[in-house]
C-alpha cells in the first residue's frame, strides 16, 4: 500500500470517528423562536398598519385600525386614474401618480447606471495608473463625504438657476439637471469603494493582456470590468434606492407637477392638508409654512384653501 493510500485511509478513520453533532432540540431555543416572532411582528406592524388605511373607505390614517373596518378598492382606482378628490373643497387634484412613478424610474434608473459607468472609470484610473494629483484627488474626492446633503440644496439651486440660461437642457425642472446632480453627489464613496475592489484584482492579468497586445481601454473593458461585477451590481443598486427615495434635492430643482418624482408628488398631498388644517384654524392660528411644504412667493388669501398641484410652486399657473 502506498503512502498515500495510507493518509486517504487514515482521513476516512478520523472522519468516521468524529462525533456527530446533536440537533438542538426545540426546549433548548424556544426563546429564539420567540425573539424572532416579536421583532418580526415589531418590523411588519407598521406595514399592516398602512395597508390596511389603504383598504379602508375612510378617508383618515388616525381612525385606521388594525383590520378595514369598510374594505374598498376605490382608492388605488382613483389614485391610478388621477380622480383623487380634495375633501376640503370638493374638487379633484392633480395627482398623476403613474407619471411621477414614471418620472422616479426615469431618474433612478439612468443616475444608476451613469453613476456605475463614471465612478468604474475614475476607480480604475486611480487604481492602476499613477499620475501627479493623484494623491490629493482621491482625498478631496474623500472629503467631499463630510458636508451633509442638506446644505447643498441653496448652492445647488442657484447653480442650475444660473446655468440654466446658458444650456437648456440643464435649466430648473428638468430631469438632466437633478441626474447630474445626483451624479456629483454618489461620485465619492462610490469611486472609493470600487478603487477597493479593483486593488484586490491581481496586476498580474492586466500584464499578461499587455503582453499580447492589449491596450488600457481593452484592458479596461475585458479584464477588470468582468472581474468586478460584484461590486458594479452593489453599486448600481446602491445609487438606485437613494435616487429613489431622494427628497431634498428634487424639491429645488423640481417645479411643476408632471416633472415631480414620486417622494416629492405624495409628500404633496401631506402639505395640502396641513395648510387646509391650519388655514380653517382661523385668524389665531400659528402662521409658519408646514414642515416640508413648499413656499411660494405669493401668500394665498386666508380661506382660499391649498394651492392647486396643477400649478408651479411660486403660485404661478403652468
Amino acid at each position: 500500500m502506498s503512502s498515500a493510500d495510507v493518509a486517504a485511509a487514515s482521513v476516512v478513520t478520523k472522519a468516521s470517528e468524529a462525533p456527530v453533532k446533536r440537533r438542538p432540540r426545540l426546549h433548548e431555543t424556544w426563546w429564539r423562536h420567540v425573539v424572532g416572532v416579536v421583532a418580526c411582528v415589531f418590523a411588519l406592524f407598521p406595514i399592516w398598519f398602512v395597508a390596511s388605511a389603504a383598504f379602508n373607505r375612510d378617508q383618515s390614517v388616525s381612525g385606521t385600525s388594525y383590520l378595514p373596518s369598510h374594505f374598498t378598492l376605490h382608492n388605488f382606482g382613483d389614485l391610478l386614474h388621477n380622480n383623487v378628490k380634495d375633501f376640503g373643497t370638493g374638487s379633484t387634484i392633480d395627482a398623476p401618480f403613474l407619471r411621477w412613478l414614471l418620472n422616479t424610474l426615469l431618474v433612478s434608473i439612468a443616475s444608476a447606471l451613469f453613476t456605475v459607468l463614471i465612478a468604474a472609470l475614475a476607480a480604475y484610473a486611480f487604481s492602476r495608473f499613477r499620475f501627479k494629483g493623484r494623491r490629493m484627488g482621491m482625498l478631496t474626492v474623500l472629503l467631499v463625504q463630510m458636508f451633509p446633503q442638506i446644505l447643498l440644496v441653496v448652492p445647488l439651486y442657484l447653480i442650475i438657476l444660473n446655468t440654466g440660461s446658458i444650456f437648456g437642457f440643464l435649466s430648473l425642472d428638468s430631469f438632466t439637471a437633478l441626474v447630474v446632480v445626483y451624479l456629483g453627489g454618489a461620485m465619492s464613496v462610490n469611486t472609493w469603494l470600487m478603487k477597493g475592489f479593483f486593488d484586490s484584482i491581481p496586476k498580474e492579468l492586466d500584464e499578461s493582456a499587455r503582453v499580447d497586445g492589449a491596450t488600457a481601454g481593452q484592458i479596461f473593458w475585458g479584464v477588470v470590468l468582468p472581474l468586478a461585477l460584484p461590486v458594479l451590481a452593489v453599486v448600481g443598486l446602491w445609487s438606485f434606492i437613494s435616487a429613489l427615495n431622494e427628497f431634498a434635492i428634487a424639491s429645488a430643482i423640481l417645479v411643476t407637477t408632471h416633472h415631480f418624482t414620486l417622494p416629492l408628488g405624495m409628500r404633496g398631498f401631506i402639505a395640502e392638508k396641513t395648510f387646509r388644517a391650519r388655514a380653517s384654524a382661523g385668524p389665531g392660528a400659528d402662521e409658519t409654512t408646514p414642515t416640508g411644504a413648499p413656499a411660494s412667493d405669493e401668500a394665498p388669501p386666508a380661506g382660499s384653501g391649498p394651492p392647486r398641484h396643477g400649478t408651479t410652486r411660486t403660485g404661478r399657473a403652468r
